[in-house]
């Protein structure tokens, strides 16, 4: 019969089954920090691909229409040839809102029909916070070229055609490409 001190449960007494077993008379201790390390490992890269995969934009619907490019070369006498390439973004692809800056009723939807007709994408019409005696266009980033297409159809000269502020004074736009506040300019070609 051998005498061993009777385990009490308190602490490690390098004998019995504490935590993984062994025989090595450290019960497991060196296998606990791997084992820790590993699930932590583990949690990490899950944490990662979980991250990437819900911050991946999702895709919908039909693949984007490509914008248009057109190359022209020019030569005058005696110069080199010069080239210049524009990039036209599809109306469809435009959100519009046009806002009736104006005591004029119907003076917004009479030009959303106008715009409408070419092809931009135009939200319901809105009335502006106040009343202008020039109209502008807005635009949001990435959108002028489209925004001085806007004003030259509506006739509107080039130094109406602003980028897209606060200063705005139509509420609830922020998310539009273009913005058109309609002033008593274009009462008399509606």
């Amino acid at each position: 019969m051998t005498s061993e001190p009777p385990h009490s449960g308190h602490g490690d007494s390098g004998h019995g089954d504490s935590g993984g077993g062994g025989s090595n008379g450290r019960g497991g201790a060196g296998i606990a920090p791997v084992r820790a390390f590993v699930v932590l490992v583990l949690f990490v890269v899950a944490a990662i691909a979980l991250v990437a995969i819900g911050t991946r934009p999702t895709v919908s619907g039909n693949a984007a229409t490509p914008p248009a490019t057109t190359t022209t070369s020019t030569t005058a006498p005696g110069k080199p040839a010069s080239t210049t390439t524009t990039t036209t973004v599809p109306h469809s692809s435009v959100t519009v809102v046009v806002a009736n800056a104006t005591q004029t009723n119907g003076l917004a939807a009479h030009y959303s029909q106008v715009l409408t007709s070419q092809g931009w994408a135009v939200q319901a019409p809105v009335d502006a916070a106040t009343t202008e005696a020039t109209s502008s266009v807005y635009y949001a980033a990435g959108q002028q070229a489209a925004a001085a297409a806007i004003a030259a159809t509506l006739t509107l000269k080039p130094a109406v055609v602003l980028p897209l502020t606060t200063a705005v004074p139509v509420t609830g736009v922020s998310h539009d490409d273009v913005v058109v506040v309609a002033g008593s300019d274009l009462v008399a070609g509606s």
